[in-house]
């Protein structure tokens, strides 16, 4: 008995402990940033001090909080294991393998869209192994622990307050508005479709490898594997040339803001939904002995 009652959630409203969290993560990472930018030398804090700090670094300082964070939450406010968000390997390796392949599918058939519009060229191939091995390693860190945050807890506990569609809705939106950086109609949806794509696997599988190697699989092929950057200076293994309106192309907003990529990922939603339905719904599941 005093074991069922330890078990349950501190916070009994789902909605409240998702709430509480982002608020916790928020303070947590401005804490952190800010520390980080105290020790630059003071004639960085200027207004160049975006360009003075070192993206990797930024990367792990909003890793170590959202961590950190995730398992206090998850250990002391939820009274569950951290691995219970759905960290589980074991069962989900070829779960994992279909979301990077899903993620590459999907980038792959937009690439080709704009290619045979005439919308594309490849001009030329840079191999830096060094540079791609480190922004993969990036990218990894950036995908795991959004997937941990959104996904994992935010989605997770959403579902307990929410019905699970409404749930997967507000986990995309808040997804969408943290990587709102453009005022561009079909990045913004763009990047709520992906939220609602990985999202979706998690309502049926509980587990975060598909959302993982998905999102990882989309950030790395779009931009530093096929060019997608949106931006000149970056490093990137396909030199592409992009011509035409840069609602087709992305243009600055790197293939994201292309209504091709858009219309591909809208498609492979439904599919998706379409599989996972047949796949994994118990009520699509032949009944025992009944024809």
């Amino acid at each position: 008995m005093n074991k069922s009652i330890s078990s349950r959630p501190v916070i009994k409203a789902g909605w409240l402990r998702a709430l509480l969290y982002i608020v916790a993560l928020g303070l947590g990472a401005g804490i952190t940033i800010g520390v980080y930018i105290a020790t630059l030398p003071m004639s960085h804090l200027t207004t160049q001090i975006l360009q003075s700090i070192n993206p990797g670094v930024i990367t792990l300082l909003l890793f170590v909080p959202a961590l950190l964070i995730t398992f206090i939450f998850r250990r002391w406010i939820d009274r569950k294991s951290f691995i219970s968000l759905g960290l589980h390997l074991e069962g989900h390796v070829q779960e994992a393998m279909a979301g990077a392949l899903f993620a590459i599918f999907i980038m792959g058939a937009s690439s080709l869209l704009l290619k045979a519009t005439g919308h594309l060229k490849w001009m030329d191939i840079i191999f830096d192994p060094r540079a791609l091995f480190l922004t993969f390693g990036s990218i990894l860190l950036i995908a795991f622990y959004e997937e941990l945050i959104f996904r994992g807890y935010i989605l997770n506990n959403l579902m307990d307050s929410f019905p699970k569609w409404l749930a997967l809705l507000i986990s995309a939106l808040l997804f969408m508005i943290f990587h709102w950086n453009s005022a561009g109609f079909f990045p913004v949806l763009t990047t709520l479709i992906m939220g609602l794509i990985i999202g979706l696997n998690y309502l049926y599988t509980r587990n975060l490898w598909f959302s993982i190697c998905f999102h990882t699989a989309w950030k790395y092929f779009e931009a530093p594997l096929l060019g997608f950057s949106g931006n000149e200076s970056s490093q990137t293994l396909l030199q592409i040339d992009l011509h035409g309106d840069e609602n087709i192309t992305g243009g600055v907003n790197g293939l994201e803001g292309s209504v091709f990529l858009m219309t591909v990922s809208l498609l492979s939603l439904l599919t998706l939904y379409l599989l996972l339905q047949k796949k994994l719904n118990p009520r699509s599941q032949p009944v025992p002995g009944r024809i």
